[in-house]
């Protein structure tokens, strides 16, 4: 049986048990196929099957025989579509990139053959890519690209090189991600979960005993939700490794649990953490450790921060007695939220020579390496990780997840590398959330209309695991009237949070944007301008007065609406913690006449290839980028990817590099100059005689110092906060109760921005990530077990491209002089507060105030009635 892949002729299974994306990736090494869903969701696998796109991990490899097929790879980088993708900036990790290139080529073909150059638009490009999902939102990009495509702008090569160095690689499937990465022989490995939610496990028996099997139980030898890890196995070929791992035979001795909040709250409900060794050793899905708390059954906190907190206690108490209107006092609830990178959690790991190789998709990769060899008792030389590209993570792959630990140790007992890949359901399960949350705000004002006291209390909703920050990220703004924050934790017999893209912000601002927005219609004052008023932040403040020139807000309806569909605009504001990684490190090396950056930090997608090759080039005036090679612990140290640290650190430590290279040169040659652009034909001369020529570049310290010590784990806090406005405009179906976003204004002001198309794409995928938060994501579970129930990407909805507005972002590049390169990280206040602009907007449109998220339709409905 034989088929024809990309025009050449290949064998193709004879049974119906392998999936044609499993033989193209496994069997044939196409890995530009990407597997992320596994159920014809999410479009990464899509190839085309006699020239019409098919998802190939639901089509048998038997039915290929005899047919044409074309993956990525086939399309060789010449058609207009990758092209238009990469000059565009439609991608960001470029998991997904392949099976949207494969589809839009069809889609042009077809639109220009039909309609010749004229582009098309917004919604027929929505409508031909609607099975494919982006997690980074890289959708306005490729709106652009496919528009441009269908116009014919790029039937020829473009006359400059696109804005994401690593673009070309992502469109043509050259990109290799941890999965790709398996060598011949490799086996594959199977995590054996949980199917109780409360249980003490006896005993763990592999059916055969030669099957490698690792225990993956904590010490108590106790599980505390369904899913949760029990042991993992491995065998030559996937299948037999499912096979041992459904023999895998586990002996629980079954406890009470508890799946509710509200059960878990009351009196005699059975204990999530019983002992202070169990509280202690409870997950935290904070970025920083969970400051000590008490514990009142599964309630854990508060964990409180005043600022005059008596002060504001009693006031507040007082306009409650008296009935003062210029009291707003409300609650608001948010679902869990999950991560769902498509790129699954995957280890490689192989054991060879006392050392051990691992190529993980990670957000650490010299942070990981350090993890594993002290796991591990290994010199740190003798651990290599690799991650040459990570296809997303938001907060979830930081760290020695089960994936890890599970390929590490397996891989030790097989004698052979092994592979641990989470299916999706995986994926959606265990692979951590944001909280859901419900929080009580109030806020008063003066007769002047300042704000005279507020006090937020946040309870998180973080199934085993606790570190709820959602109150205390409301102790940032608005000015130093008194406050007191109040968090806590309720513990429940479900699956564990994790931190997420600005862990407790978006929560926080649900809440908070929401009441401020209110506390501006009991004024009667233009919601931008209480805001102005109320918050002293210089960048912020630029930012609500550019806010309302736009055109979005100047130009929104105003008094009560009427009729079936109607449109509201809404504002909400935000800020993020500047943060930096002290140890950061890049070398600059001449290697074969030309300059070569090296660090062992890693790409989620976020563009630092683009940020390290930029910023050497622009140090020393050349004309191009150069070569940047990153994801390998073998390199100089590299800052992770969290916290909206990395651009800002590794930023200014390849400033230094280029610097040190400079003075380097200079010494070889007088006529490189101290600085200014250096003479490309100089600069060739000199690095054609400086073969080998290395210098490390550190991050420099701030201008003013930074305001609290390091820590050792390479975190650095700075002083000053970035910030965030957000307008959205909405279409509110008042019949159907359907809420649809079509325009929004982001400014951000996070200082100078040192790659203006890969930042902007960022801002563009936070307001996606927003949507969804707002509209669809809601994970649901057994109420009984706490079983996850929504656990593929049917019933765990994400924003496609139909769903999401038109965005326009601005950058306030003011603020952050002294900071090194002058700039700070965007990512995490870029999505803070897109879901609360979205209830703004919500309320503005027809009067009703949301207070649940997500805005399901029959919530819609019911609310305006």
């Amino acid at each position: 049986m034989e088929a024809h892949v990309n025009g050449s002729p290949v064998p193709v299974p004879d049974s119906p048990a392998t999936s044609a994306a499993a033989h193209l990736r496994d069997g044939l090494g196409l890995t530009g196929t990407k597997v992320a869903c596994g159920t014809g969701v999410c479009g990464a696998c899509t190839v085309l099957v006699d020239g019409s796109p098919a998802a190939s991990c639901l089509l048998p490899a038997d039915r290929l025989a005899g047919r044409s097929v074309t993956t990525v790879e086939g399309l060789g980088g010449e058609h207009p579509v990758q092209r238009a993708f990469a000059a565009h900036d439609g991608l960001q990790c470029g998991y997904c990139t392949p099976g949207f290139v494969v589809e839009a080529s069809v889609f042009v073909d077809g639109w220009r053959a039909e309609h010749g150059d004229t582009p098309p638009g917004r919604e027929e490009i929505a409508d031909a890519l609607a099975g494919h999902l982006c997690r980074c939102g890289a959708y306005e990009g490729i709106f652009s690209a496919v528009a441009a495509a269908c116009a014919g702008e790029f039937d020829t090569l473009p006359d400059r090189d696109p804005p994401r160095v690593d673009a070309v690689d992502k469109v043509t499937g050259r990109a290799r991600y941890s999965a790709d990465q398996a060598p011949p022989g490799t086996w594959e490995g199977v995590v054996v979960r949980s199917v109780h939610p409360h249980a003490r496990i006896r005993s763990v028996r592999a059916a055969d005993a030669d099957t490698p099997l690792v225990d993956l139980l904590p010490a108590d030898r106790t599980v505390r939700y369904v899913g949760q890890p029990i042991a993992a196995v491995a065998a030559p070929t996937p299948g037999r490794a499912r096979a041992a791992a459904e023999a895998v035979a586990v002996d629980y001795d079954l406890r009470p649990a508890v799946a509710e909040v509200a059960t878990a709250r009351a009196p005699g409900a059975p204990l999530v953490h019983a002992t202070t060794d169990e509280r202690a050793g409870a997950p935290s899905y904070g970025e920083a450790p969970s400051p000590p708390a008490r514990w009142d059954g599964n309630v854990r906190g508060p964990g409180t921060v005043t600022w005059r907190g008596p002060t504001a206690v009693r006031r507040l108490r007082a306009a409650a007695a008296s009935g003062n209107p210029l009291l707003v006092a409300q609650e608001y609830t948010t679902a869990a939220q999950l991560h769902s990178p498509l790129e699954p959690h995957v280890c490689v790991a192989h054991w060879h020579g006392g050392g051990l190789d691992l190529f993980a998709s990670t957000q650490s990769v010299s942070g990981l390496a350090d993890r594993v060899a002290e796991r591990w008792e290994l010199d740190r030389d003798r651990v290599r990780v690799v991650a040459e590209h990570v296809g997303g993570a938001f907060g979830a792959k930081n760290g020695i997840s089960t994936d890890i630990r599970a390929a590490v140790d397996l891989s030790r007992l097989a004698g052979a590398p092994v592979r641990v890949s989470f299916t999706r359901a995986e994926e959606l399960t265990d692979a951590g959330h944001r909280p859901g949350t419900r929080t009580r705000v109030a806020l008063l004002a003066d007769g002047d209309g300042d704000l005279a006291a507020m006090s937020v209390d946040s309870y998180g909703d973080g199934g085993v695991s606790v570190g709820s920050t959602t109150a205390t990220m409301a102790l940032l703004m608005y000015g130093r009237a008194p406050r007191r924050v109040r968090d806590y934790d309720v513990v429940t017999h479900r699956p564990p949070g994790m931190p997420m893209r600005a862990p407790g912000g978006p929560p926080m601002a649900w809440a908070l944007e929401q009441a401020v927005d209110e506390m501006a219609c009991r004024l009667g004052e233009d919601p931008l301008a209480l805001r102005l008023r109320w918050d002293g932040n210089p960048k912020r403040r630029a930012l609500y007065e550019r806010a309302a020139r736009t055109a979005l807000w100047r130009g929104r309806p105003r008094g009560p609406r009427t009729g079936r569909f109607r449109r509201g605009v809404g504002a909400a504001a935000s800020n993020w913690l500047y943060l930096f990684g002290p140890r950061a490190r890049v070398e600059l090396v001449v290697e074969g006449g030309e300059l070569v950056v090296r660090t062992a930090t890693q790409d989620l997608g976020t563009g630092i290839r683009t940020v390290l090759s930029g910023t050497v080039a622009d140090r020393l005036g050349l004309p191009g980028g150069v070569r940047v090679e990153i994801g390998d612990s073998g390199a100089v140290f590299g800052t992770g990817s969290y916290g909206s640290r990395t651009t800002p650190s590794m930023g200014p430590a390849a400033a230094d590099a280029a610097d040190r290279m400079r003075a380097a040169l200079r010494g070889r040659d007088p006529r490189v100059p101290e600085r200014g652009p250096v003479d490309e034909h100089v600069l060739k001369e000199v690095l054609s005689t400086s073969e080998g020529l290395s210098v490390v570049g550190g991050r420099v310290r701030d201008r003013w110092g930074p305001p609290f010590p390091d820590t050792p784990d390479d975190l650095g806090v700075g002083r000053g906060m970035s910030g965030a406005v957000h307008l959205m405009e909405v279409e509110v179906d008042t019949l159907l109760g359907r809420v649809r976003p079509t325009r929004c204004w982001a400014g951000i002001a996070a200082g100078r921005i040192y790659s203006e198309r890969t930042a902007r794409n960022q801002c563009e995928g936070a307001v996606v990530q927003g949507v969804g938060y707002a509209l669809f994501e809601e994970r649901r579970h057994d109420p009984r077990t706490g079983a996850v129930l929504s656990d593929d990407l049917e019933d765990y909805r994400l924003p496609g491209m139909g769903d999401v507005p038109e965005t326009e972002v601005y950058f306030h590049q003011e603020g952050f002089e002294h900071v090194p390169g002058g700039g700070v990280g965007l990512g995490e206040v870029s999505a803070v507060g897109v879901a609360a602009a979205l209830g703004n907007a919500v309320f503005d449109a027809t009067g009703w105030r949301p207070r649940d998220l997500p805005l399901r339709p029959d919530r819609v409905i019911e609310g305006i009635r």
